[in-house]
């Protein structure tokens, strides 16, 4: 008999669309439990363009069903569009009949070449799910791999879509009657949901030691291999542990030895140690936490937060095990994350101190994910190591966040609290990024990033899917890893570009791959439509990148005109084949005009200035004073008896014919330059970023608001081609003067940070007042013709707290609108989405230009 019936006049069909991320959160059962609780038939499935419902009901129950959808989604979706249309019964069945009840129907695959499926992000377990494994009575008690549809794994297992079972790494473990029974009832919370486990059916977790012998735990009195690990820990021992996106090294934070140890054998010699602890009250025991920080602490995310220790006083109160000096040397801050799987749950429980839990690899190496891999590269590290039999699919690195511009009272979140992501992995990853108006048009777009912290970026269907965190390509796993992960991506979004944007700079990684891999698609063409279409390679100027990737990231519209940003960072090919890296532009997504730049200073030794600071300070004092002006002043100091020790004969002669000495306008060897004054990591540095970062790190509100007024003066100059230009001359002899009197180092750090943030803002000003001179009808221009006083602060310089705080409470004083990351790093982390919009808007510009010619031509 047919499960169908004959229509009633009162009851029509529809067919509904979700987009977004909603495969793999329990959308479907949520929507099969809303259509049962309002008596409508049909079924929901998964296809590769989302979520499809054909529905049965009256007009007006079909109407409350859609907004029911949208208002009641699952924690950890995210919609992006719902949309119907009438059902005709002849495309269901051929016969006007109905379906008599509702079903969840087995997933289809898709032809469409649309990013209509977003991939969920790995999320932190759940407090149902951590019920379960701490309850002696649950049948899940201590098992490490529980989950249900509103936590657990999803990007670090999938290999395509639709996200199923089959298309992820648990395809290989059956699930049991239990697991079945829960799977298939609507009621449960583990309904579909997919990588659905328990300690007889699923993963298993073991404990080997650095030889690979299997460890006995019940030999050694503890409950299970997790067990056994924590009581490794406890005795000062390194671990090895296997987790959802790749191995972590794991050892007792409060042990100097222990940390001193993983740092020596890791060859990680001065960079911070993330940590994690049990939970939040232990994690305020070491540092300041406000109402923001700690709602990313507990998010579904579940990142690295940087958090301001806490004085020594208060930690002495407390009587707690104090932090290893090794964990992060030279910091101000801590970074700290909490337990986000079942397996961090059950190892942290009996910890009362923090542990170290930093990337499983060797330093610049990317993380270890499969097993056998971990047990050769890690061998000479960990002394243990905690494994399990799921593959990791995809790695992925923890997210790091940090809370700016925290000046709410009460401990209440404000309005004025920003989240600055600095590593975007973990958690978010990839989870999509809605364009702003005026890129419905855009073509698919590749984005393939820059050379350090690189990510890539798929543009297409009016949204962008930033890639997790990939790190730096000059290392040649990590670079095979990009490759890797870029086919994943193309694969599981059906993704064919049509433009494939890259950095100016000819010789990055990233960028010989893009012309690579245009070529491949292109050989790859069948038809002759396909071949006549080559793919278009757009190259996008690196700060030009920056700024786009800000406006992006705010939803700054398309055809709102241009900002005037400005891009602080370490270094950026420029379209004059020099070095750039301070730099005010007067962009939209389009184009851009350079207004301004900092002061360019040879870089002694090119690439090695960036790893010997003290080649910073040599050239910006011979740059500022002149070697014997700085002599006459300055010979007793003890940085001119330190200059004195190296060949300056060479240097000078290397200054004067600049030769391997390339002008460079770069805020960020400015803050080398200065760090290295000071005394800061004057010989080397062992990371990107060192030496700012413990520059800033001896900055504090308290010497702030002393020191407000004192702010080392800089000067606007106007170079020979026009550009006007800070000039650090006075800051020089100013700090220099400092050092002489024998100034505390924080003092002089803060007095940097204040008078580069004010020239900083006087530079905004200017370059401001310059523009609207320049227009003189303004008020015949029409209103979004005008100047606009918004300006887009992107860079890796502008991860520096200190510094965007200062330049954006100034600016904002000032009346602009200021502009800053959120959803991507202001780093190179977020320069794959500001190419990604660059070329799309090119693109569009091109085809609207176009179109404009053709209508002109039309109507002569």
């Amino acid at each position: 008999m047919s499960p169908y019936s004959q229509v009633e006049t009162s009851i029509i069909g529809w067919t509904i669309r979700v987009r977004g991320t909603v495969q793999g959160v329990g959308f479907r059962p949520t929507v099969f439990k809303l259509a049962n609780q309002m008596g409508i038939k049909g079924r929901v499935l998964n296809d590769g363009d989302g979520v499809s419902i054909e529905a049965f009901a009256p007009k007006s129950t079909l109407a409350a069903f859609v907004q029911a959808i949208a208002e009641n989604s699952p924690p950890l979706a995210r919609i992006e569009e719902v949309t119907h249309k009438e059902l005709e019964h002849s495309d269901r069945l051929g016969t006007p009949a109905i379906p008599t009840a509702f079903v969840i129907d087995t997933s289809e695959t898709s032809a469409s070449n649309t990013i209509a499926t977003n991939i969920a992000a790995d999320a932190a377990t759940c407090a149902a799910c951590i019920d379960d494994i701490f309850s002696p009575s649950n049948r899940r008690f201590r098992y490490p791999f529980t989950n249900c549809t509103h936590c657990g794994p999803r990007l670090s297992i999938i290999k395509g879509i639709p996200y199923d079972r089959s298309m992820t790494s648990m395809a290989v473990f059956p699930m049991c009657t239990d697991c079945q029974r829960e799977y298939r009832d609507p009621e449960d919370r583990r309904f579909h949901a997919q990588p659905n486990a328990c300690s007889l059916c699923g993963p298993k977790v073991w404990l080997e030691d650095k030889n690979g012998i299997k460890v006995d735990f019940a030999a050694i009195s503890t409950i299970d291999a997790i067990d056994a690990a924590t009581n490794l820990i406890k005795q000062g021992e390194i671990v090895a542990i296997k987790g959802i996106g790749g191995f972590h090294l794991a050892c007792d934070a409060s042990n100097e030895q222990a940390v001193a140890t993983l740092r020596e054998r890791k060859q990680r010699f001065d960079k911070p140690f993330a940590l994690m602890a049990r939970d939040l009250d232990l994690v305020k025991k070491y540092c300041q936490v406000s109402r923001a920080e700690e709602s990313r602490l507990a998010s579904n995310e579940a990142p690295i937060v940087l958090l301001d220790r806490n004085e020594l006083a208060i930690l002495e109160e407390t009587e707690v095990q104090q932090i290893a000096a090794s964990v992060a040397p030279g910091q101000a801050t801590l970074g700290f994350m909490l337990p986000y799987t079942p397996l961090h749950q059950l190892l942290l429980k009996s910890l009362d101190m923090p542990i170290v839990l930093t990337s499983g690899n060797r330093s610049e190496e990317p993380q270890c994910t499969d097993n056998d891999e971990a047990k050769e590269r890690l061998c000479q590290i960990a002394d243990y190591f905690l494994l399990h039999d799921r593959a990791i699919v995809n790695r992925l690195d923890d997210s790091v966040v940090r809370v700016v511009d925290d000046i709410s009272a009460c401990g209440d979140i404000s309005s004025h609290t920003k989240v600055a992501v600095l590593r975007r992995a973990r958690g978010y990853a990839p989870s999509p990024i809605k364009l702003p108006p005026g890129f419905a048009s855009a073509q698919e777009i590749l984005a393939l990033g820059a050379e350090l912290k690189n990510t890539f970026c798929l543009l297409q269907n009016n949204c962008a899917i930033v890639s997790q965190h990939m790190g730096d390509l000059e290392e040649a796993n990590t670079y095979r890893d990009y490759q890797k992960n870029l086919e994943l991506y193309k694969n599981c979004f059906q993704f064919k570009p049509k433009l494939i944007a890259i950095d100016f700079h000819p010789e990055y990684l990233s960028s010989k791959l893009g012309g690579k891999l245009a070529l491949e698609i292109e050989s790859k063409s069948e038809t002759e439509a396909e071949i006549e279409k080559s793919i278009v390679i757009d190259k996008v100027q690196h700060h030009h990148a920056h700024i786009a990737s800000c406006l992006a990231d705010n939803g700054w519209p398309r055809e709102a005109g241009p900002v005037l940003g400005v891009a602080l960072d370490g270094l950026g090919y420029g379209l004059d084949g020099s070095y750039w890296g301070g730099e005010f532009l007067l962009a939209d997504y389009g184009s851009f005009e350079r207004l301004a730049n900092f002061k360019p200073v040879a870089m002694l030794g090119g690439a090695q200035a960036m790893r010997e600071p003290w080649r910073n300070t040599y050239a910006h004092i011979v740059a500022a004073l002149g070697w014997p002006g700085y002599l006459e002043q300055f010979a007793e100091l003890e940085l001119t008896k330190y200059f004195q020790s190296k060949a300056l004969v060479t240097f000078n002669s290397m200054l004067q014919s600049k030769i391997n000495a390339p002008l460079a306008s770069s805020s960020g060897r400015l803050f080398d330059a200065v760090a290295a004054a000071i005394g800061i990591c004057r010989s080397a540095v062992t990371y990107e970023g060192q030496a700012a970062i413990e520059l800033e790190a001896l900055v504090n509100d308290n010497i702030i608001a002393s020191e407000i007024n004192h702010g080392y003066s800089f000067t606007i100059a106007d170079s020979e081609n026009g550009l006007p230009y800070i000039e650090p001359q006075i800051m020089w002899q100013s700090l220099l003067d400092d050092l002489r009197l024998g100034t505390a180092a924080a003092v002089m750090a803060t007095r940097f940070h204040i008078g580069l943030a004010n020239i900083i803002v006087a530079m905004v000003e200017q370059l401001c007042r310059h523009k609207q001179l320049c227009r003189h009808d303004q008020k015949s221009l029409p209103e979004q013709e005008k100047w606009m006083a918004t300006v887009a602060l992107s860079g890796g310089v502008f991860q520096n707290r200190t510094l965007l705080e200062l330049v954006r409470q100034n600016l904002t004083k000032g009346g602009y609108t200021v502009l800053t990351h959120q959803q991507v790093p202001t780093n190179d982390g977020g320069i794959s989405l500001g190419q990604a919009v660059v070329a799309a808007a090119r693109q569009i510009e091109k085809e609207e230009r176009s179109h404009v010619s053709w209508h002109t031509w039309a109507s002569r």
